[in-house]
């Protein structure tokens, strides 16, 4: 597994999460400290969930190899659920999406004076700017960002453990008379959870999907939700002692690094847009690659009306809008996590057993491109085309991400002598690998998953032991050659 991947992943997971999550601390003070100490709870509950449900996602997105959400949720659900699911999805976005660019006004109208309409402009122009882009590019500049939140949260959670209030204990009794959208703080955090992974969801299974790993998603998911809640909790905490401070704030956040230096402010509220941006270019970019399934040349049209029609619907207001629009959409997404959740672990051993596959086929194929190691294509060969004609994935797909995944490596790597250009002159396609006498179509899923474990598959081929051999030469390694 590649940690740099993983680490990637989990960054871009909370990146997304951020902006609708707690980077405004709007959503932590109606969610959970309005409960007074009974919000820490909560804040607990929804970490778990967050982390769990994170790893799920990411890691359906990777063994479906999605490029939109609805790819998935066909695959897992009844076609009756999987079109509701579709369109309660659809709706999320847009609506988070519009709620992102209410949120990018009041920042900057709170920490600039300016009009709300001049922030929200903006948000949507760079939107629509970054939306141009490919999948691998958002999510790389949406993982960039989600650094700066997390020094931002860790210093403001610092500067509170080292100013504590006086009475800590009036400061959480004071915490508990804010008015929350919801009674219960059990049913708030669950209700936190199905919201912000509503939003999550479209992206998510996107970011999942395009890593060919399922093992590396999944750990990606664990990293970035535990992540996430750390800092959920720093968050919740860093208000809950601040309580007295923060008044009838649109932006808490905002509002409590100002009062510690105006300077600070001013590079908390440019934190706060770019997180804001990330949550929105997610948003809008799901929905469009979403809407324009089937028919890809019709993304760009399709993607700025989305932005366009958000920033029409953004003027009745960031705080209006989160207080009735929320929780709604809170608990249509605590019913789809739970769907989602389910499959997953319907579906557990064939992730499992689909990622050691994958992995061999990479680890396969970086030595036979790598030039200073051998490889013995009479032994292996067969092997990829068996693993290829295996998978869950299109043969074709499969083989180019892969072969050029490893390619890119090896042609980024300064002490190997690779050239990728030459390789892709040169280069086998993927029927060079199934369609080899050795390679059986017809198996049982009985057979497929014993050959799996047969086959070392999450070994280092370099280090596999010696086939049985004839006249002193390797056996060619076919499915039932063992």
């Amino acid at each position: 597994m590649s940690t740099k991947n993983i680490l990637s992943i989990s960054l871009s997971f909370v990146g997304l999460l951020v902006g609708a999550g707690f980077a405004t601390g709007q959503e932590v003070v109606q969610y959970f400290t309005s409960f007074g100490l009974s919000g820490v709870w909560g804040i607990i509950v929804a970490g778990i969930v967050m982390t769990l449900a994170g790893t799920v996602f990411l890691q359906l997105g990777s063994y479906f190899h999605a490029s939109e959400h609805n790819q998935v949720f066909r695959e897992v659900t009844h076609p009756i659920v999987s079109k509701c699911l579709d369109v309660a999805v659809i709706l999320t976005l847009f609506a988070v999406g519009f709620v992102m660019l209410a949120g990018a006004g009041s920042n900057l109208e709170q920490q600039f004076g300016w009009s709300a309409w001049v922030g929200s402009l903006l948000m949507l122009v760079m939107v629509m700017g970054v939306g141009m882009l490919d999948v691998n590019k958002v999510s790389q500049v949406i993982g960039m960002l989600t650094p700066t939140i997390i020094i931002a949260v860790l210093g403001v959670g610092i500067y509170t453990l080292m100013n504590m209030p006086a009475d800590p204990g009036a400061a959480i009794a004071a915490s508990a008379e804010i008015e929350s959208p919801i009674s219960n703080w059990l049913v708030s955090a669950l209700n936190y959870n199905g919201l912000a992974l509503i939003l999550a969801v479209s992206m998510s299974l996107v970011i999942g999907g395009d890593n060919i790993s399922p093992r590396e998603a999944g750990w990606g998911g664990v990293v970035g939700g535990s992540l996430y809640a750390v800092l959920m909790g720093i968050a919740g905490f860093t208000l809950l002692m601040n309580t007295d401070m923060l008044g009838d704030s649109d932006i808490p956040m905002l509002t409590l690094v100002d009062s510690i230096h105006p300077v600070l402010g001013v590079i908390m509220a440019i934190i706060i847009y770019l997180m804001i941006f990330n949550t929105a270019i997610g948003m809008f970019y799901a929905l469009g690659k979403r809407l324009s399934a089937g028919h890809e040349d019709r993304y760009r049209p399709i993607f700025l009306a989305g932005c366009l029609a958000g920033f029409a619907v953004s003027f009745a207001g960031f705080k209006t809008l989160m207080q009735y629009v929320y929780p709604v959409l809170g608990y249509i997404g605590f019913i789809l996590v739970v769907i989602l959740a389910v499959a997953w672990l319907r579906s557990l051993g064939q992730i499992r057993d689909e990622g050691m596959r994958r992995e061999r086929i990479r680890a396969l194929m970086h030595l036979k491109l790598h030039p200073d190691k051998e490889y013995d294509a009479a032994r292996y060969d067969d092997e990829i085309g068996q693993h290829i004609v295996d998978s869950n994935m299109e043969d074709e797909t499969l083989y180019e991400d892969l072969a050029t995944e490893v390619a890119e490596s090896l042609d980024g790597d300064e002490e190997v002598d690779f050239d990728k250009d030459e390789w892709e002159e040169n280069r086998n396609e993927a029927t060079y690998y199934t369609e080899r006498d050795a390679v059986e179509t017809d198996r049982s899923e009985e057979e497929i998953k014993a050959w799996i474990e047969e086959t070392g598959a999450t070994g280092d081929p370099e280090e596999d032991e010696e086939l049985p051999a004839e006249s002193g030469e390797a056996k060619p390694f076919t499915p039932n050659s063992k």
